[in-house]
């Protein structure tokens, strides 16, 4: 199998202009004609599904949270990127496309990343349209701050809680077509498979969490917006719902899994704080705009009251390290430098499982210098939270942060149409891999979202059917919605028929244990070895042992969880096979056997200068791997430096 990018040849700075006015368009007499379904509504769910709405077309939007408001977007806090240059501080739509490649360690399509960038101007007029209030200066002005990876201000924000408002914008538009009519909202609603009619995506199977009822949706193209799979480690900063489902069914269908092993480690998350929790909490990453990381120089002050410790006694890292950047450093290297300094018994915290696994986000300076009032208005929000969860006040005592999963950079193979290797099928936002390469940069998941969903995915899904023409139809009668929905059902039935002794989470939180243990913030060829062995043993017991109370007649929660759970125990497999595969380091990604002397990430471009696309052959069956060449005319191959 090729495959082929179709990214457009000529100027970067015009090709996605050339390449829109050589598409195809639908007259808006036939666009009724056409049904589009788009699976999550979260922010590039709901904004593709409001904007086919507005252009005309039957659009049918799946969720299973009760309300298209409770999608995990929200949890986006710290602001969103646009390269408009507000603060006349040097930035531009190439700087914004120059960070985005080097933080992404030249892992990412330069095409998709530039037109990333020239959209971000326009989704912020947008957003502002739609009533999104982002905070703005005393003139007026709309206000940017900085995030990790950049040396501007190019990042817009509502306080702590960007991505619900934003997300809030886009309901609203979905809402204003749900009303008109033209898209049909369906909550409480899982994907269950994908149908696929002579190489083409016709189709959905569902399940109605509320009845239990399989469902069939026929549709000319789908669209899937589901997010990432960062809940494979158990312990994430995801929404408990959060899976890889949708995404894994497609796969199976032969749609290729790209780069599965580029895992987001966000660095400034609540510390775990024992075997007891069931999720981690993030706090924005704009706290490192005032807030400075630390930890004692000496492991014997770990334990002290940290306002105790002099300024000789303290280690600012981050800004001795890369004096350049300092606290701004992009997640990864925020990330692995945390975890080293923990490593060497210098953490804070009380210990979990013999370890202190925590550093200091200490404001106290910044407090000094712009005023207690000043850092409410910025982060009071994430600062409430904070104390409700610890049950300290971080204005008087330094935060603790320890990093955790958070996003995760791989996902479904798309050419620049953000088309999957199946036709009609169209892969959205966190679902996709197409935009951040082996770490994204702060601030760039709403940027990308958003991108996808109102300006992307409208005009090259439009030229898709208008090349695919108004040709023969097919009902849920065919012969292909009747296997997936009947393998659908077998599949649930086995899970409620197996009656074992374990938990379904008590299989996920194992699988967890493993994923973050080889294939977390350090990866070796040993550790990953071992958990090719291990993930198989896990899974075979599952479906041997493992208990699903109730039935499939109404509301069952174990039933969803084991159905999402038994995905992750496939996709975990996938994972380690392709950081194993990967033998080289860049972005998120850190196999220790291949490091700078000063222990940073080293790439080898002579060997992994490409995305690697697996294709599905069976459960036990090592699946193949297709390469795309990546290639930088525009950004400089060289070694990431932040200092």
């Amino acid at each position: 199998m090729t495959l082929d990018g179709k990214c457009p040849s000529g100027p970067i700075e015009t090709a996605w202009d050339r390449h829109r006015f050589n598409m195809k368009l639908v007259n808006p007499a036939n666009r009724r004609k056409y049904n589009v379904l788009v699976v999550g509504t979260g922010l590039a769910g709901a904004a593709c599904a409001a904007t086919m709405g507005e252009l005309g077309f039957n659009v049918h939007a799946f969720c299973y949270q009760d309300s298209a408001r409770r999608a995990h977007s929200i949890a986006a806090q710290g602001g969103i990127n646009a390269a408009k240059n507000y603060q006349n501080d040097g930035d531009s739509i190439h700087r914004l496309f120059y960070d985005t490649v080097k933080g992404g360690d030249y892992r990412s399509r330069e095409r998709n990343v530039h037109r990333l960038a020239e959209i971000s101007v326009n989704i912020i007029d947008q957003a502002v349209a739609q009533g999104v209030p982002f905070a703005r200066e005393y003139g007026g002005l709309l206000d940017n701050r900085s995030f990790g990876g950049a040396q501007v201000a190019r990042t817009f924000y509502a306080r702590g809680q960007t991505g619900q408002q934003l997300l809030l914008g886009a309901y609203s538009a979905l809402s204003r077509q749900v009303q008109a009519g033209t898209v049909k909202l369906h909550t409480r609603t899982e994907m269950l498979d994908l149908v696929v009619i002579d190489g083409r995506a016709r189709g959905i199977i569902t399940r109605n969490l509320a009845t239990g009822e399989l469902e069939s949706w026929v549709g000319d193209a789908v669209v899937l917006a589901t997010g990432g799979y960062g809940n494979v480690f158990f312990l994430s900063t995801n929404a408990m719902g959060c899976n890889v489902t949708a995404t894994y069914k497609a796969y199976k269908k032969g749609a290729l899994f790209a780069n599965p092993c580029y895992t987001q480690i966000h660095p400034t998350c609540i510390p775990v704080s024992g075997g007891y929790q069931s999720k981690l909490t993030l706090m924005s990453e704009s706290l490192r705009n005032d807030g400075r990381v630390w930890v004692p120089k000496s492991a014997a002050d770990a334990t002290r009251d940290p306002n105790s410790l002099s300024e000789d006694q303290r280690d600012y890292y981050l800004e001795r390290r890369y004096p350049s950047f300092g606290n701004l450093v992009p997640r990864d290297v925020a990330s692995r430098n945390a975890k080293n300094v923990c490593d060497e018994g210098r953490g804070v915290g009380h210990e979990v499982d013999g370890q202190r696994r925590a550093v200091y986000l200490d404001f106290r300076d910044a407090i000094k210098r712009v005023g207690k009032s000043t850092i409410e208005a910025r982060y009071g929000n994430l600062f409430h939270m904070y104390t409700k969860i610890t049950g300290e006040n971080p204005y008087e005592t330094p935060m603790r942060i320890y990093p955790a999963i958070h996003y995760t950079m791989g996902g479904l193979w798309v050419d620049y149409n953000l088309m999957s290797n199946i036709e009609g099928l169209f892969v959205l936002g966190e679902a996709n891999f197409s935009d951040h390469g082996a770490n994204r940069l702060g601030a760039s998941a709403l940027m990308q979202g958003l991108a996808d969903g109102y300006f992307v995915a409208p005009p090259t899904i439009s030229d898709y059917l208008a090349r695919v023409g108004w040709g023969s139809q097919i009902n849920a009668e065919h012969e292909a919605f009747k296997v997936a929905k009947g393998e659908a059902n077998d599949r649930i039935q086995k899970l409620l028929n197996i009656k074992g002794k374990r938990a379904v989470d008590s299989f996920h939180r194992e699988l967890g244990n493993v994923m973050w243990d080889k294939c977390g913030m350090s990866r070796t060829k040993e550790g990953l070895e071992e958990a090719l062995k291990r993930i198989p043993q896990i899974r075979a017991e599952f479906w041997e042992n493992v208990n699903v109370p109730g039935d499939n007649k109404g509301v069952n929660q174990s039933l969803e969880r084991a159905g999402r759970v038994a995905d992750f125990l496939e996709f975990g497999e996938l994972m380690c096979l392709d950081a194993l595969e990967r033998a080289e380091s860049c972005g998120g990604h850190f196999r220790e056997e291949s490091q700078t002397e000063d222990g940073e990430a080293l790439r080898d471009d002579d060997n992994y200068c490409h995305t690697a696309a697996w294709e599905f052959k069976g459960v036990d069956t090592t699946p193949t791997l297709h390469k795309e060449a990546l290639n930088f005319e525009y950004v400089k191959l060289t070694q990431r430096s932040y200092k």
